[in-house]
């Protein structure tokens, strides 16, 4: 069943490269925004600070020239002669005198001019422009007036001046921090970087993730290729030795188990020629019968111990011809086994175990539903093998239960059929050593269907 785009979504934000990709998209698209917000107090504090220079480059200019020639250049300042500073008003109050500007005209012209400056309102400067002047000016119609400050200051005579000084009129653009069209590409660009970088962080976390998958259904995986950061490689090199040690112990106990049933021949050998000696054929076929379950038992108890132990290579084997050979051979010894249809191609898997895992669904078809048929089919990922049979089938709510140990149907326990009901358990557990699975269910028609699925 394909998942909803809203769950694949939150999905995602629940993984960890889900967290990163936040943490990222907010971290970047804010710092970048607050960037821009600097930038924009940047460029305003540079437009004040080189308008502040240019009121006093003028100012200092004008000083100069009155110093040097006071009569004419008051001439011409009462005249407005002289472009960007004429003779200030009278009666102009300065109520918010500007800081900045007085240190630095006192910088400029020395403490004892005590000077004081500050901008004023554009109408108190200059009176309002003639129509006839706006019409002998192009692109002037409608235009601001320029900026106006006042700079009063003593000059070296005593005499205390005060002048307009005037500047071309200049507004700042307005401010794109906000601009939703900048803050949609500034979220955007960060969410794409974000992402890329979310997947390159977590792509060893998804290996490590899949090894962990892949050890949790076998329990001879491959190892992980030990590359990355530091980090990541001291983690993938634990897990390692975490799964050699893990194969270490099934191995150790299957060897145990090896042991003790190899020693446990030997009495019970003995024991078999002891029981033939009894004289009472009844109870010696009732003992001798006891005997040979207990041998069962011991038999497939290790079969069950050694089948999560595989140490078999993995090959490529063509699965058609390997389920056809299975049947041919099952029907030379006159067993009800038909191979129905293949599905092509080849599998990676481990020979051997697949073998006995679909010997032991088969025995079992034949055994409990007198019957074995063989196919196989392509899904999406993964191939499906099938071992059916034409028996009662078996209880719906103990089809799960069948694969645990010693775990019997009706039919296994009807009729003195032979068992111990642990095959469905050595088939499962086969199937884990190469990366698959069993399952059962009940065929519409009547008999069991057990299933072996393989990734491709």
């Amino acid at each position: 069943m394909t998942m909803t785009p809203i769950r694949s979504i939150v999905r995602f934000l629940r993984s960890m490269a889900g967290h990163i990709f936040v943490l990222l998209t907010v971290g970047m698209s804010a710092a970048a925004i607050l960037s821009l917000y600097i930038a924009e107090q940047a460029r305003k504090h540079d437009f004040e600070r080189l308008r502040t220079q240019r009121v006093i480059a003028s100012a200092a200019d004008v000083a100069q020239r009155l110093q040097q020639n006071p009569e004419r250049i008051g001439a011409m300042l009462a005249a407005q002669q002289i472009m960007g500073a004429a003779l200030a008003p009278d009666g102009i109050a300065l109520t918010k005198p500007d800081s900045i500007l007085k240190t630095a005209l006192e910088e400029r012209f020395g403490p004892h001019a005590d000077p004081e400056a500050g901008q004023v309102p554009t109408g108190f400067c200059f009176p309002a422009i003639k129509v006839n002047f706006k019409e002998r000016a192009a692109g002037l119609i409608g235009a601001p007036r320029p900026d106006c400050w006042i700079v009063r200051f003593t000059d070296q005579t005593g005499e205390r001046r005060s002048m307009a000084i005037y500047l071309p009129h200049i507004a700042i653009a307005p401010s794109s921090t906000l601009n939703p069209l900048y803050l949609l590409l500034i979220v955007a660009s960060s969410a794409g970087l974000s992402i890329i970088v979310a997947r390159f962080v977590s792509k060893p976390l998804r290996r490590l993730e899949k090894a962990a998958e892949a050890f949790s259904v076998s329990l001879d995986p491959e190892p992980i290729s030990e590359r990355g950061p530091e980090e990541v490689r001291a983690a993938l090199s634990t897990f390692n030795m975490m799964q050699q040690r893990v194969r270490e112990g099934f191995l150790e106990r299957t060897q145990l188990l090896a042991g003790i049933g190899h020693d446990l021949q030997t009495p019970l050998t003995r024991l078999r020629l002891r029981l033939e000696q009894v004289e009472d054929t009844a109870l010696k076929d009732r003992l001798i019968h006891d005997l040979s379950a207990m041998q069962t038992l011991v038999r497939e108890g290790l079969d069950l111990a050694s089948s999560a132990d595989s140490g078999e290579d993995w090959s490529l084997i063509d699965i058609d011809s390997l389920l056809a050979s299975m049947a041919e051979d099952a029907q030379e010894f006159d067993s009800p086994v038909t191979f129905l249809s293949g599905c092509g191609g080849t599998v990676r898997v481990k020979p051997n175990a697949l073998r006995r895992c679909i010997g032991n669904l088969v025995d079992n078809a034949v055994t409990y539903g007198g019957s074995a048929e063989i196919a196989c089919a392509r899904e999406v990922g993964k191939l499906v093998i099938t071992v059916r049979d034409r028996g009662k089938g078996i209880d719906e709510a103990l089809l799960d239960k069948m694969f645990e140990p010693y775990t019997r149907g009706e039919a296994g326990q009807a009729g003195g059929r032979a068992g111990t009901g642990i095959g469905l358990t050595i088939a499962r557990t086969l199937a884990l050593t190469f990366g698959g699975s069993v399952r059962l269910r009940n065929a519409p028609d009547g008999g069991v269907i057990a299933s072996i699925s393989i990734k491709e």
